[in-house]
């Protein structure tokens, strides 16, 4: 009798991002804990202009004077944004944005 064996889960981006462009999963409202212990409530996303996430995937950079500008936000940072493209896969939904804007990466 085989036995199967347990597959683990893993996220592989149907999409993958170019340029300066980054795949986003949208997280739900909530207060936000830092590694550094500051707290960022619930309030600060009360317009729904700020928006919290997490980083699936990057593009290569932005190409500038015929060089590409490496990105400085990686897979798994927490990030902060205003707006993107918004996408649905598999049921979960993400964001499309481009670098420039993404005002912070929550450590």
């Amino acid at each position: 009798m085989a036995q199967k064996k347990a597959s683990k889960k893993v996220f592989k981006a149907k999409i993958q991002p170019l340029a300066d462009r980054v795949l986003i999963r949208e997280e739900e409202a909530k207060q936000v804990k830092t590694n550094s212990g500051i707290y960022i409530p619930e309030s600060v996303d009360a317009d729904k202009s700020t928006k919290f996430g997490k980083v699936i995937a990057i593009g290569a950079g932005k190409f500038e004077d015929g060089k590409i500008v490496p990105m400085k936000v990686k897979v798994g940072d927490t990030v902060v944004y205003s707006w993107g493209d918004k996408v649905e896969i598999e049921g979960q939904k993400y964001v499309i944005v481009r670098e420039s804007e993404i005002s912070a990466i929550l450590n």
